[in-house]
């Protein structure tokens, strides 16, 4: 009898694993970073910045880059899992000679997770930097930027 695992789904091979793993990482990072930045413009909000606007801004744009790059790759990399399980689930119709539900869901089942964990980590480091972004240029421009 098979039973599901939800573990499984993002550990049943080594690829599939290291896949989830810098997914899990990539949104554990991305939190801590969308956390600090709620916390500095909370605090904005009750101090006085001043000096040049382009020293001034600086913790505000620090990090953004990596939100940028969560965003544009996790779906990448979900996709790869994807791809992958798609890649198990023929080569399990090919060794069984069937292409019964039993045989090509297990490989479907892991490519659905983690297309769907790339997803969970990209979307909300995307709308996080969009956010933080247009906060951040909202303040070069009341500090006086260009």
């Amino acid at each position: 009898m098979n039973s599901f695992s939800f573990w499984g789904l993002f550990t049943s091979d080594v690829v599939t694993a290291i896949a989830s793993i810098v997914l899990v990482v990539f949104s554990v990072m991305s939190w801590a970073i969308i956390v600090e930045k709620i916390r500095l413009f909370h605090r904005t909000k009750r101090a006085h910045l001043s000096g040049k606007p382009e020293e001034a801004i600086r913790p505000y744009d620090k990090n953004l880059w990596f939100l940028s790059m969560v965003a544009y790759v996790s779906p990448f990399i979900g996709l790869f899992g994807t791809v992958w399980g798609v890649m198990d689930s023929f080569a399990s119709i090919g060794a069984n000679q069937s292409v019964s539900i039993g045989v090509i869901a297990p490989g479907l089942a892991i490519a659905l997770g983690t297309t769907a964990l790339g997803l969970i980590v990209a979307i909300p480091a995307a709308i996080a930097h969009q956010i933080f972004t247009k906060k951040a240029d909202d303040l070069y421009e009341k500090l006086g930027g260009k």
